[in-house]
């Protein structure tokens, strides 16, 4: 009998064609670049969080923290990469969803009167900022919602790329989280807002940032993940779990080539390969 030897599976390869970044004292992936590159000082404030226009006026009444972030760095990536939002699917990460209207709950359920406003009910669902963004962008394109506890940003950029590679299209991915006010903040202390988002592409095109690949059989790795040099970006990156990609974008704003370890499950790291496409 001839001996059966399973075939290795292949490596996931994207093309990373647009970045959204939005958090404390980052208002776009063109500030952030000049930071992560180290060209200009970075200092930390209260995230700025736009109005998402895009939404109809009665929606947009009732957006919270976690769909203006959502929806700001996902029309930044899109609008960088040139693609149609409308046709993309996407994979939305979040380590606690909306923290806020999850405390506002909370406060209403401890109250004398325990009545519940519809709006915070139909918006403390996880998948909330994906059936937002699908308002925004007239997407009918299938949506994914994640969340791995700390590990949501690796959780999600995994499951984008896995996407990618089976289904041979462009995906959009969302990583955000929002804080908690007290006392939740207490047991959960993320600092304030902050969301990256993605276009990953299967084929390089002339807005193609840079490659990026995972190889199944060692991309898992006990490799203690990459911090940041800048003592304040290295803070923010380990307070709030989707900021853990940093060091990824980083890899872009340098230019760089060679791995980039990123937080992933308890002394689990997940290491991508990258290289430059310009």
């Amino acid at each position: 009998m001839t001996p059966h030897f399973a075939t290795p599976a292949p490596s996931l390869t994207v093309f990373v064609e647009g970045i959204g970044l939005l958090g404390p004292g980052l208002s776009g992936w063109d500030q952030g670049r000049t930071q992560l590159q180290g060209s200009l000082p970075y200092q930390t404030a209260r995230s700025i969080l736009p109005l998402p226009m895009a939404l109809p006026p009665a929606e947009r009444r009732r957006a919270g923290a976690v769909v203006r972030v959502s929806l700001a760095i996902g029309q930044e990536a899109v609008t960088a990469s040139g693609l149609q939002a409308s046709l993309l699917p996407s994979v939305f990460s979040s380590s606690s969803g909306d923290a806020i209207n999850c405390h506002e709950i909370c406060s209403a359920l401890a109250s004398s009167d325990r009545l519940i406003s519809p709006t915070r009910f139909h918006n403390s669902v996880h998948n909330a900022s994906s059936g937002y963004w699908s308002i925004s962008s007239a997407s009918m394109a299938s949506s994914s919602v994640l969340c791995a506890h700390d590990a949501s940003f690796s959780a999600g950029l995994l499951e984008a790329m896995t996407q990618v590679a089976v289904e041979q299209t462009a995906v959009l991915l969302i990583a955000y989280d929002t804080d908690y006010p007290e006392p939740l903040r207490s047991v959960r202390p993320l600092p304030d807002t902050f969301g990256i988002a993605l276009v990953l592409a299967p084929r390089r095109s002339e807005r193609s940032l840079a490659h990026w690949s995972l190889v199944p059989a060692t991309c898992f790795t006990s490799v203690a993940a990459d911090g940041l040099a800048d003592a304040a970006l290295e803070q923010l990156r380990k307070s709030i779990p989707a900021a853990r990609g940093l060091p990824l974008l980083r890899s872009v704003a340098l230019q760089s080539q060679g791995e980039v370890v990123l937080d992933y499950l308890d002394n689990l790291q997940l290491a991508v390969q990258v290289a430059p496409c310009r």
